[in-house]
C-alpha cells in the first residue's frame, strides 16, 4: 500500500496541474515556532487553505453546495486508490503537510467516528508512515456531510515527540494501557495498544462517557492515531467548542482561523498573513483553552473511566 501511494502521489503532481502547484508552494510557505505553556507550536502561513478554514459548515450551505468528496463531484484530473471496501486514497490538493492524503468513503454518509474506529486502525497499520486524523463534524472538517479522515506524514505534528514528556498513566489493563493527556494547553487521552479489538473497546469506553455529557449528534472530538513497531497510538482530544470567538469578530480581533486536528496536533494554521503576523502565543493559548474540554471535565471523565476498566 505504501507503495502505490506513494507512485500516486508521483503521478498526480505530474498530472494534476493545481495540486503540483499548490505542493510547490507548501516549500516556501512561512513559519514560525513558539513555545506555548512548554509544548512547541508551528505556525504556518498557508493561503491555500482558505478554503477549510473559513468553509460554511452551517445545514443551509452545506445542502446548497455539491459535495466535493462525492466521486461524481470531484476534479476529473484527481485520481485515487482503494482501501478497504469502502474508502479511496486520495491526494489532498490544498496541503499542510508534504506527504497530505484525504481518505473519503465511498458512499456519502454523514462525518462520524462512531463504528469507523477500526477503518482507522487498519489505514494507519497500512501506512505506517503517516499519522492519520480525524476531524469531528463540528471539529474543523469542511465537510460534514461526508464520512473522510486524512492523513500527513510522520514527524510534523510536534505533539508526536512531545506527548511522551508529559504523560500521565490513567488505566493500564489487558486491553492496553490509556495515558492522559497532561501538558496544560490540551485535555485528553492517549490510548495504546497492540490488539484491535481492544483498542477499540477502549476508545468506546471513552466515548459514550464524552457522549453521555454531549448534546450533539457526535461528541465533540478530534482524532489523531498511527502505528508503530506493531502498536496503535490512539489521540482522542475533547472539545467544547468549534471556532473561537475571535472567527467571527469584527474588529482588529479578529482571526481566520478553526482548529482541527492538525492545530491540536502543534500547528496552528493562518490562511491570511495578517493573521500569521498578529498571532502570538498568549492568543495561541487562549484559542486551545477555549475550545478543548475544561480540565474538571476531562477530569470527571479520567476517574470515571478508572471505575470501568
Amino acid at each position: 500500500m505504501k507503495e502505490n501511494v506513494k507512485q500516486l502521489f508521483d503521478t498526480q503532481l505530474r498530472d494534476w496541474e493545481m495540486a503540483a502547484n499548490n505542493y510547490a508552494a507548501l516549500e516556501q510557505v512561512r513559519v514560525k515556532t513558539f513555545t506555548v505553556s512548554g509544548n512547541t507550536i508551528k505556525v504556518q502561513f498557508n493561503p491555500a487553505r482558505i478554503l477549510s478554514s473559513a468553509a460554511k459548515v452551517d445545514a443551509k450551505s452545506i445542502q446548497s453546495r455539491a459535495c466535493f468528496l462525492c466521486t461524481s463531484n470531484r476534479p476529473v484530473e484527481q485520481k485515487g486508490i482503494p482501501f478497504l471496501t469502502n474508502y479511496t486514497i486520495l491526494v489532498n490538493p490544498f496541503p499542510i503537510f508534504p506527504r497530505h492524503l484525504t481518505v473519503p468513503s465511498v458512499i456519502h454518509t454523514p462525518q462520524r467516528i462512531d463504528g469507523h474506529l477500526p477503518d482507522v486502525l487498519e489505514l494507519a497499520k497500512a501506512l505506517d508512515d503517516y499519522v492519520i486524523f480525524y476531524n469531528g463534524p463540528r471539529c474543523g472538517a469542511s465537510a460534514p456531510d461526508h464520512l473522510h479522515f486524512q492523513a500527513g506524514n510522520k514527524g510534523f505534528l510536534p505533539f508526536e515527540a512531545e506527548w511522551i514528556k508529559t504523560r500521565s498513566l490513567l488505566s493500564d489493563t489487558k486491553q492496553g494501557i490509556i495515558w492522559k493527556i497532561n501538558d496544560n494547553l490540551r485535555t485528553g487521552w492517549l490510548i495504546e495498544g497492540d490488539d484491535k479489538q481492544n483498542v477499540c473497546f477502549l476508545f468506546n469506553a471513552i466515548y459514550k462517557l464524552l457522549q453521555e455529557r454531549s448534546t450533539e449528534d457526535e461528541p465533540m472530538m478530534n482524532l489523531l492515531a498511527w502505528c508503530d513497531a506493531g502498536k496503535w497510538f490512539v489521540v482522542v482530544l475533547p472539545r467544547k467548542k468549534h471556532r473561537p470567538d475571535c472567527f467571527f469578530a469584527e474588529d482588529e480581533n479578529q482571526l481566520t482561523i478553526s482548529p482541527a486536528s492538525v492545530d491540536l496536533g502543534g500547528v496552528f494554521i493562518t490562511p491570511l498573513e495578517k493573521d500569521f503576523n498578529k498571532i502570538t502565543p498568549e492568543i495561541i493559548a487562549g484559542i486551545m483553552h477555549e475550545i478543548c474540554l475544561d480540565k474538571t471535565d476531562t477530569e470527571y471523565i479520567s476517574n470515571r473511566l478508572k471505575e470501568l476498566l
